[in-house]
């Protein structure tokens, strides 16, 4: 009875260590400006910033969270025309 639960014990124990490591990959692994053409692995996006000028017609840069098909979690920064209406 005692090895099975020292046995369980260590079990748990590398469990924990292997939730700590997966914990880790969720951290932004990159963060890059996009440019035209490139690639973008996106299999779920956590969070879209908007350019801060986006009420004028200006460009800004807006900012987007996502994580990819491996599931690490990244960042992209890209250039959008901001959201003016004429009135």
């Amino acid at each position: 009875m005692k090895r099975s639960i020292a046995v369980l014990a260590i079990v748990a124990a590398f469990a924990s260590f292997g939730a700590l490591a997966d914990a880790g990959n969720n951290q932004p692994v990159s963060r890059s400006n996009y440019e035209y053409g490139m690639p973008l692995d996106v299999a779920k996006v956590i969070s879209i910033t908007p350019a801060s000028n986006a009420a004028d017609c200006q460009v800004g840069t807006a900012h987007m969270v996502y994580v990819d098909h491996q599931g690490q979690k990244r960042e992209v920064d890209y250039r959008e025309m901001g959201n003016c209406s004429q009135q």
